[in-house]
């Protein structure tokens, strides 16, 4: 790391020591912003620690800048305001003490010292002074300059009370692992493991928080590899730790599917910094730990793992506390299709099955393709080679025929009133007959995309099915 320019020349820094002199009051920033200007990280977000009352303070320095928009908390005793492209967050320096049924701690006031020895992690208990007589002097009573250039994580004091007192600690520092691909110190890694019980009191929706971050990493396996050596990933993410393992029979057996799953992870997030299709990544095996069987003409084989793992992406969304929207809907639907331009890829290229494809993933076939590509983890460079060919001969298939047939969320252009109408018919089931009818046909490329050839079509499956008879006069 090199020191870069001087990180405190932004004209809110001036503005807050003026305010820090008039009021009389000793200001610093501290955390993140200190961590990344020393990482070379670019970083708008600036958490300002004042030795008093931060709310009041915030309100000076919003008087002094012109912000009209002041956001106050008054139940954490913080306020923010937005300064040009800076998000600014104030609180009163304090100390904690913690009851240990509950994450919330007992809060007093305190000094900057108090509120360094409170923080998760040496790298994040940096601080800028802005004061008149220090100004930019850092303070770093726990060696965190140091911790940044050997690149690792510890806690300022004991960890077993660190993560104790505040267990989401845990999973942050190995969400900073991942992030900076830093190394947690042993010590702090047997603490974790010997806290990872206390994670009980934690809302699920600030650990599914966490593991957003670790997804939106650059290589988020490092993170759930770590969180699988604590003992965390079993406790919230089962389905994928049922993946661990290797069986065999007869001399043959299955890739270890976690690490599969991992590599498919990391592949993908090299291609999207979509969440959504990282999640889909995560979860796209997650059944086949329950599909798994040997069968001695085929070997171990996973038949309908795709579909059960969709079957399976609700429950998992909501022990999570995750969206039960279109989000789970669209991880739903690449679960359960993950496998079709595989299968596709092997066997010749059909247009039906090319329409069908295209029907199904809609304005998703794209996100589908790239989940399909990172799937492929094999260690033989002709078989990628040949996969990744026979892939690209899928795309431009898919190409071809969505300017031909324009199926891509197509709506048969008969629709179930026109159906009504024409024959005097009620709401039955002749009426969901036709309609299938109709898109198979298209999809089957037994007719084209088109009302007149659509309107033929179900006036025949009509006759089949007798409905002549009933024609309105």
């Amino acid at each position: 790391m090199v020191e870069r320019e001087n990180p405190l020349n932004k004209n809110i820094f001036k503005i807050i020591g003026e305010v820090a002199k008039s009021e009389q009051q000793r200001v610093f920033v501290i955390g993140g912003f200190v961590r990344d200007y020393f990482l070379q990280r670019p970083s708008n977000d600036i958490d300002v620690v004042v030795e008093g009352n931060g709310i009041a303070f915030a309100k000076k320095v919003a008087q002094k800048t012109n912000s009209k928009k002041i956001s106050v908390f008054k139940n954490f005793g913080t306020a923010m305001l937005r300064y040009e492209e800076i998000e600014l967050e104030f609180v009163g320096a304090r100390k904690e003490s913690y009851n240990r049924d509950s994450r919330k701690p007992v809060v007093e006031n305190g000094t900057l010292e108090d509120d360094q020895n409170r923080r998760d992690f040496t790298i994040n208990a940096l601080a800028f002074s802005l004061n008149e007589e220090d100004f930019g002097m850092l303070i770093d009573p726990f060696g965190g300059i140091q911790d940044l250039h050997d690149k690792i994580i510890r806690t300022p004091l004991d960890p077993g009370v660190t993560f104790s007192d505040d267990p989401l600690r845990m999973i942050r520092a190995i969400r900073f692992a991942t992030q900076l691909q830093f190394t947690i110190v042993d010590k702090v890694f047997d603490a974790i493991r010997n806290n990872r019980h206390r994670l009980k009191i934690v809302s699920m929706e600030r650990i599914s928080a966490e593991l957003h971050k670790i997804l939106m990493s650059p290589k988020p396996s490092i993170g759930f590899k770590l969180l699988d050596k604590a003992g965390i990933l079993s406790m919230i993410l089962p389905q994928v730790t049922d993946l661990k393992g290797i069986e065999t029979v007869d001399g043959k057996h299955h890739k270890d599917n976690f690490q599969h799953t991992l590599e498919v992870v990391d592949n993908i997030c090299k291609t999207t910094d979509n969440l959504w299709l990282r999640w889909a990544a995560l979860l796209h095996d997650i059944a086949k730990y329950q599909t798994k069987r040997y069968e001695p003409e085929h070997g171990w084989t996973f038949h309908g793992h795709e579909y059960l793992g969709s079957k399976m992406i609700p429950s998992v969304f909501a022990r999570l506390k995750l969206p039960l929207n279109e989000k789970m809907k669209y991880v739903q639907k690449l679960v359960s299709l993950h496998l079709r331009p595989i299968v596709l890829s092997l066997d010749e290229v059909t247009d039906s099955a090319v329409r069908r494809l295209l029907f199904d993933a809609g304005d998703d076939i794209d996100d589908l393709m790239l989940l399909c590509e990172a799937d492929i983890t094999s260690k033989n460079e002709q078989t990628q080679k040949r996969h990744l060919s026979n892939f690209q001969i899928v795309r431009t298939k898919l190409k071809e025929i969505e300017e031909k047939d324009k199926i891509r969320n197509f709506q048969p252009p008969i629709s179930g009133e026109l159906i009504m109408e024409t024959y005097g018919l009620q709401p039955c089931r002749e009426i969901g007959i036709i309609k299938n009818a109709i898109k198979d046909a298209i999809l089957d490329g037994v007719i084209k995309n088109d009302y007149d050839e659509a309107y033929k079509f179900m006036q025949k499956k009509a006759e089949e099915l007798k409905l002549i008879t009933q024609i309105k006069k």
